[in-house]
């Protein structure tokens, strides 16, 4: 079995500026370098024939390449608890097409369609019910924005869940056109 997902990594600029809004908050637990990306579409659990027709299945993508740029800080919160921190990214519009076409590629590859809304972002750090107070970072950031960074591509990456956090291994690249 495969755990898969379908993402953006941004260059290593906005990667390194995203690390030094990381901390200050007790018993979050951040992303580091490895994992900051932006996810397009969490595909779960695949056998490998799956994972074989998915990736021919993304490798019939076209779309233009576009540029989004770092946009606001956030969490995410279930029943009034935060659960994760993110930094927003916009326009939404081009990752929006792209994320549909990427849904439309994984449906063609006989895979269950994810029935949550997109919400463009990218997760700081997962927080749990001991976290300290989030407020501080949120307010101290200033609002996070950056300047137009250029997608040119996507990734296929596997997910390895493991005690210290999940590692991500890129499996295939997509270039836009």
């Amino acid at each position: 079995m495969h755990r898969l997902f379908v993402a953006i990594r941004p260059p290593r600029a906005i990667r390194e500026q995203l690390l030094g809004l990381m901390g200050g908050v007790r018993g979050a637990r951040w992303q580091d370098d490895h994992q900051i990306h932006l996810t397009l579409r969490f595909i779960g659990e695949v056998e490998s024939h799956v994972a074989d027709d998915v990736h021919a299945a993304l490798g019939a993508i076209h779309h233009p390449r576009f540029e989004v740029a770092l946009d606001g800080i956030g969490s995410f919160d279930r029943r009034g608890v935060p659960t994760t921190l993110w930094v927003g990214v916009t326009p939404h519009e081009p990752l929006k097409t792209l994320h549909n076409k990427v849904d439309q590629a994984i449906a063609r590859a006989n895979v269950a369609p994810d029935n949550r809304v997109f919400m463009p972002h990218i997760t700081l750090a997962r927080l749990n019910r001991s976290t300290g107070p989030i407020a501080n970072l949120l307010t101290g950031s200033g609002g996070v924005t950056s300047p137009p960074f250029e997608v040119a591509h996507f990734i296929l990456y596997e997910s390895l869940l493991t005690p210290d956090g999940a590692v991500y291994t890129p499996i295939e690249r997509y270039e836009l056109d």
